[in-house]
Formats: structure tokens, sequence, C-alpha cells
């Protein structure tokens, strides 16, 4: 219905309908949060405004203050409750005054369109792009809904002169976008979905389950996560592809990575790169000694692993991968490496990159702790199902994480299908959703951050 609306539309009233399409899916889930983001937009679009006109001081002085306020939104909802919480803790200790939690639910998206909006203005200070004076247009580049909500985070450069262009229908991008959103759904509900099933009782009750249960549930999560967030990024790149807009490609075959580093250029790349670009690079990247580069690395894997959540096991995932970074690039400093073949490299990384998502899944930081010890241990039962559909689950999942490696190595060699074949690929793709998808109303993982 959108994309109809919007190529029966003249362009001059495109921007409007495509935003009003934005807003009624922002509204859709709690309507009185457009109001925040509604605030933010007001607040970045002037401060764009300002900070182009402005000299000297003045200009750093804009740019705080709309950064202040985008922070000051997101840290008071994701993490008042958080740090009330511990400061709650201090204070028994200290028998000192109780601050009292709020009750509110996140707004959905928070994170994401908050380090969107951040990006305009830092690219309006930096002389990267000029101000946009187009209210509409400026609101539909922090609301466009196919990645509002978990992404893509994009840059200004890449969107405004997308919004403003004019943009015929090609059955070409039309259908690839298809291809890519049937695609994103079928890693959705047939794989991510169907894990999941095996995955949420093994971490929700991590002491009932052996040691080989809580191994497969933590390689069974690290492809349900990729699968749920890599299905919704596609979506999101499809949705916009047939509209003519091209989004930021988010995920590029990350478990093939044969060091973490790699791994990191290829997982949630726009991520990955609003950090390298905002946060990395301007604490001085590695321009400085070794050890202010490591530093540099935890701060940014330390602040990454919070926008994640509001939980000390996000701050300790981050934290993780910190030290798998300072690891890789100090023997890379020593020159000492794995020689002989890809796949020893590949195997460690992989297992390494698994094991850290366990305090990512894990419902606390001391289930991360029990789950890891029981692994390395691997004491007690070997298996602990007694149910003879369980193990055929079991099986049924490792064949579609099998045929997802191999689709994605296949994708690898042969970029670039016909149009034909696109079709075909999404009609067949589509039909698998019908017949072995799981439809529990599970949202996508990423939606809560």
């Amino acid at each position: 219905m959108v994309t109809s609306g919007y190529y029966l539309l003249p362009q001059k009233f495109r921007w409007a309908w495509l935003l009003a399409a934005s807003s009624y899916f922002y509204m859709y889930f709690k309507p009185e949060y457009i109001l925040i983001i509604f605030f933010t937009i007001v607040v970045d679009y002037v401060a764009g405004l300002l900070i182009e006109k402005a000299q000297g001081k003045a200009r750093k002085a804009l740019l705080l203050a709309s950064i202040i306020t985008n922070v000051g939104v997101l840290v008071f909802y994701k993490y008042f409750n958080f740090l009330a919480e511990n400061i709650n803790l201090l204070a028994r200790h200290y028998h000192t005054t109780h601050i009292p939690l709020l009750n509110f639910i996140l707004p959905i998206g928070l994170s994401f369109h908050t380090f969107q909006a951040m990006s305009y203005t830092i690219e309006v200070y930096r002389g990267n792009q000029k101000a946009e004076r187009h209210f509409g247009i400026y609101a539909l580049y922090v609301m466009f809904y196919p990645q509002m909500v978990a992404g893509p985070i994009e840059r200004p450069q890449h969107i405004l002169p997308q919004l403003r262009r004019v943009i015929h229908y090609e059955s070409k991008a039309f259908v690839t976008g298809i291809f890519l959103m049937s695609a994103g759904f079928f890693k959705k509900v047939v794989i991510a979905d169907r894990l999941g099933l095996y995955v949420d009782p093994v971490f929700s009750n991590p002491h009932a389950h052996s040691a080989l249960e809580l191994l497969l549930a933590t390689y069974f999560f690290a492809f349900q996560i990729y699968c749920d967030f890599s299905g919704y990024s596609d979506i999101a790149l499809g949705a916009a592809l047939t509209l003519g807009i091209e989004l930021m490609k988010n995920f590029n075959m990350p478990y093939l990575s044969c060091n973490i580093a790699e791994f990191w250029k290829r997982w949630h790349i726009s991520l990955s790169t609003w950090f390298r670009d905002y946060v990395y690079i301007p604490l001085g990247g590695n321009r400085g000694s070794f050890a202010v580069t490591c530093l540099n690395l935890f701060i940014v894997f330390m602040i990454s692993g919070l926008w994640h959540g509001a939980n000390w096991k996000y701050l300790i995932w981050g934290v993780v991968h910190g030290c798998l970074l300072t690891g890789y690039y100090l023997l890379k400093k020593w020159k000492v490496s794995i020689s002989g073949y890809s796949f020893f490299k590949w195997l460690i990384t992989f297992n390494l990159v698994c094991l850290a998502w366990v305090f990512f899944r894990a419902n606390t930081v001391t289930d991360s702790i029990y789950i890891l010890n029981k692994i390395g241990h691997f004491q007690g039962r070997f298996y602990a199902a007694d149910d003879i559909m369980a193990i055929k689950e079991i099986f049924y999942c490792v064949f579609i994480i099998v045929l997802l490696l191999l689709g994605e190595w296949c994708m690898r060699s042969h970029t670039e299908f016909s149009t034909g074949k696109k079709v075909y690929t999404a009609l067949a793709l589509i039909i698998a959703c019908y017949f072995f998808g799981v439809f529990n109303e599970a949202q996508f993982i990423y939606f809560q951050f």
C-alpha cells in the first residue's frame, strides 16, 4: 500500500506520504512516544541550521547542546532505572536515600534513531553535510520507516539526497527489494524463531540442562541472533529498495571471519562504522601509543556494550570483545600468527564469538558464568532430554544452519542473480516461510535496543 501510493503520487508529495507512513508505523507501538522523537527532530533540525551559520566556539557549543539533548533522552528512557538500581544498592549499604524506579516502556528503536540523528549534526559541524532546510525531509531522514527501529544506522550524505531526487519505478530494483524481504522473512521465521524454540528454554533454566545442551544452545543462539538481526536488515533494505532508495549493507557473512577484527568489519556494519567515525577516531584512534590504542578500543566496546542494553551483562559482553580485539592486535604486533590453513583461524574466531554471546543471551551475569563454567568442564549428563522429538528438532536446527551457510557461500561466489531467478527464489522462500516458519509472535531481538 505504501509503495503503491508512493509511485502514484507526484514527487513533491512523496516525502509527506512516507513521513505519514513512518509516523503511523511508529505510533502503532505507543502513540504518545511520537512526541519524544518529534522533540529530538526539532532540536537537531534547528541545531543543524544554527551550526552551519555559526563561527568559532559557538559551533561546538551548539553541537554539544544537540548531542547532550539526544544522549539525555536516551539515558533517561534507557538507563535511568539501571543507574537508579545500582545507586540504590550502594544507598542500602550506606543507609542513604532510595531513588524510586520509573515504570515505562522503552521507546522502540530509540538507540538507532538517536544515533542516526546525532550523525546528522556531527556531519554538519564537520562540514561534510549541508544543513537540511526542509523540515519534512529531515524528519523523514530520522523516521524513515524501513530502518528507524533497528537500522541500518544511516549517514545524512547517503540518505538525504535520495529523499530529494526524482525516483522512477524500476522493475529490477522492485524485484530485488522483494527478494531481499523474502530472504529476511525466511531468516526470521524459518531459522531464527525455530532456533529460539531450543535456545530460549535452555537459557531460561541453564541449571536443568547438560553441558552439551548448553553448548548447543550457545551455537544455536549465535545463528538465531544473526538470522534475526540480519533478517530484519534484509527486510529493511528490501522495503527501501521497492521505493527506489538504497540503504547501506549491515552484514557481510560475519561468521566466515578469520579473526575478531574482521568479524567487526562484517557484523552490524552501520554501528561499527558509527563508533569508529564518531567515538574511536575522535578519541585518537590508533594514532597514539599501542596502550592508548587499546584503551580507545576498550572505551568504544564498553559504550557499544551498554548501547545494546542497560544491564551489566551487555557491558561485560562489550569488554570481552575489547579484550579479544586487544589480544588480536597484540599478536599482530608481536608478529605471532596461526600458520597454515585459514580453517583454524576461522574455527578459533567463530568459537570465541559464540562463547562471548553467552554474556549477551544469558538472563544474568551469574547464569553466564555458570554456563561457561559447565561448558568448560563438560561435566554431568551427556544429554538431558527424554523426548526423542527434541533430538529430531536438534537435527532439524543443524540442517537449516548448514543450509544457511551453504546459501551464503553461494551468494559469496555469485553476488548477482538475474531478475527471473530472484522472482523464483523469492516465491520459493515465501512458500518455505508458510510451511516451515514458526509464527509465535516473537519480535525481532534488536527491537528492544
